[in-house]
C-alpha cells in the first residue's frame, strides 16, 4: 500500500485552480510532480527487522507510529538535539511495552484501554533539552494527547531498571496521565488542595525536602496543578517503597533557612530541619545553629546528635588545683577544651527538630491527593492504579540481564 503525501500551500492551490479552468479543453494533465512515499518495509534495510517489529507490536496493536529516526520537522528548533542510537532506541521500544503498554494490559484485562486513550506518536531524542534560559531540563513532553516525546535517550542504561523507572518510565507515566486529564478533568477537590503554594517560575530552585513539606511529591510538582497531578499518579506508580518511606519521613519535618526569601532569588538559600545551641546554651537565640541533615546521627532513642561533633567548654578553659580542666561554669573538659561526662568522654551535641510551622501536614496532603488520583483513575477509567503499581515494581524488582535480552531477542530472534 502507497500513500500520497502532497504538500501544497494556499497559494499553489488557488493558481492551480485558475489554470485548469483556463486550460482544461486543451490538454490533459501531465505526470504529477509529488513523489510517492510507501509505508512498505524494506527487507534489505539495515533496520528492517526493527521497524518489522514496531509495525507489528505498535502501529498495528495500538495505531501509534514509534518514530526513533529523528524527524527535524518534528522537534523543537531551538534546542540543540541528537538524535537516539538504533541500540538505544531498540532497548527503549521493547521496555516501553514491557513496562507501561504489557502492565496497562495485564492490570485492565485488554489493549483496548491504551489502544483507546494513548498517544498516536512517540518519538525518540538521543539528547535531553535543556532551557538557555532557566536551565531546566526536559526528558519528556505530551502534545495534546497525540504524541509523547521521550529524550535523553542516548544517556540510559537499559540493566539499571530503577534509573530506567525513575527517569524514563516515570516521564511515560506522567505524560499519559497528561493525556487522560485533557480528557477527563483533574478533580476540583485535587485542584483546590495546594492554591497559592504553586510556583510557576521558581520551582527549580525549591529544596526537594522542602516541597515534601508542602505537600508536593516532586519540585515539578509544586509549579502548577496539571503537573502536580501528573506527578503524583508517575511517583506513586515508579517510586519503590523505600523511596516513599524517605518522602513521608521528610514531609513530615520543619524546614527553615538561613537565607533572604524575599528577594525572590531562591537558588542561594539554604534549608536545614535541624539546629543545635552553641555551648549548650538554650537561653540565647543567638546561639541557635542550623545544621543539614547529613551530618546528624539519630541515636537508638530516638535523640538527634551532631556527627562527630562534641560540646566545647566556655572559655577561658582553666587548669584546677587536682591537675584536671575546667571551664568557666565548673564543667570538666579535656586538653581540647571539650565538655567531658562522668566517665571522662566527651559529650556529642545535642541536635533538635525544627518546627514543622509552615501550617501544611505535608504527609496527611500527600495522602490525600492520591487518594484522589486513585479514586479518579478507578472511577473515571476503571483502572486499579494500586494493581499498576504493583506490576510495576514487581518486573522492577525481579528484572535483569535475561529480561533484556529476551526482550530484545522479540526484535532480532536470536542473542545480540
Amino acid at each position: 500500500m502507497k500513500k500520497y503525501f502532497k504538500y501544497i500551500s494556499a497559494f499553489a492551490l488557488v493558481a492551480v485552480a485558475a489554470m485548469s479552468l483556463s486550460s482544461c479543453g486543451e490538454k490533459g494533465l501531465g505526470e504529477t510532480i509529488f513523489p510517492d512515499v510507501t509505508d512498505e518495509l524494506d527487507p534489505n534495510s539495515y533496520t528492517y527487522n526493527f521497524d518489522k517489529w514496531l509495525k507489528e507490536n505498535y502501529l498495528d496493536v495500538y495505531n501509534l507510529e514509534f518514530q526513533y529516526k529523528l524527524q527535524d520537522n518534528e522537534t523543537n528548533m531551538n534546542y540543540n538535539l541528537e538524535p537516539a542510537t538504533l541500540s538505544n532506541a531498540i532497548d527503549i521500544a521493547v521496555l516501553t511495552k514491557y513496562m507501561w503498554f504489557d502492565v496497562y494490559e495485564q492490570v485492565s484485562g485488554s489493549k483496548e484501554f491504551v489502544r483507546a486513550n494513548g498517544p498516536r506518536i512517540i518519538m525518540l531524542v538521543g539528547s535531553s533539552a535543556i532551557d538557555p534560559q532557566t536551565h531546566t531540563e526536559t526528558v519528556g513532553l505530551a502534545e495534546g494527547g497525540i504524541k509523547v516525546t521521550l529524550l535523553k535517550v542516548n544517556s540510559m542504561n537499559p540493566l539499571n531498571i530503577y534509573a530506567m523507572n525513575k527517569e524514563y518510565f516515570h516521564t511515560m507515566h506522567h505524560e499519559f496521565t497528561h493525556i487522560l486529564h485533557q480528557a477527563k478533568s483533574i478533580p476540583r477537590e485535587f485542584q483546590l488542595l495546594s492554591l497559592g503554594r504553586y510556583d510557576v517560575v521558581n520551582w527549580e530552585a525549591r529544596d526537594e525536602r522542602v516541597v515534601y513539606s508542602l505537600g508536593f511529591v516532586t519540585k515539578y510538582a509544586s509549579s502548577e496543578i496539571r503537573e502536580d497531578f501528573a506527578e503524583i499518579a508517575a511517583n506513586y506508580i515508579t517510586k519503590s517503597d523505600a523511596d516513599w518511606e524517605r518522602i513521608w519521613e521528610a514531609a513530615g519535618r520543619g524546614y527553615a533557612t538561613d537565607g533572604d526569601e524575599e528577594s525572590g532569588d531562591m537558588s542561594e538559600l539554604k534549608y536545614y530541619c535541624f539546629y543545635y545551641f552553641t555551648n549548650n546554651d538554650a537561653t540565647n537565640d543567638e546561639n541557635k545553629k542550623y545544621v543539614e541533615e547529613k551530618y546528624v546521627q539519630t541515636l537508638e532513642d530516638g535523640t538527634h546528635i551532631y556527627r562527630n561533633q562534641y560540646q566545647r567548654g566556655v572559655a577561658p578553659i582553666t587548669t584546677g588545683e587536682d591537675g584536671n580542666r575546667y571551664d568557666a561554669n565548673g564543667a570538666l573538659c579535656d586538653n581540647g577544651g571539650f565538655v567531658l561526662d562522668k566517665n571522662g568522654k566527651r559529650i556529642p551535641i545535642q541536635v533538635f527538630d525544627v518546627v514543622d510551622a509552615d501550617g501544611v501536614d505535608g504527609v496527611a496532603l500527600l495522602e490525600q491527593k492520591i487518594n484522589i488520583v486513585r479514586t479518579w483513575f478507578k472511577e473515571q477509567w476503571n483502572i486499579d492504579l494500586d494493581a499498576v503499581r504493583a506490576e510495576v515494581q514487581r518486573r522492577v524488582s525481579t528484572f535483569d540481564a535475561s529480561t533484556l535480552e529476551s526482550l530484545r531477542q522479540q526484535v532480532y530472534g536470536t542473542a545480540q
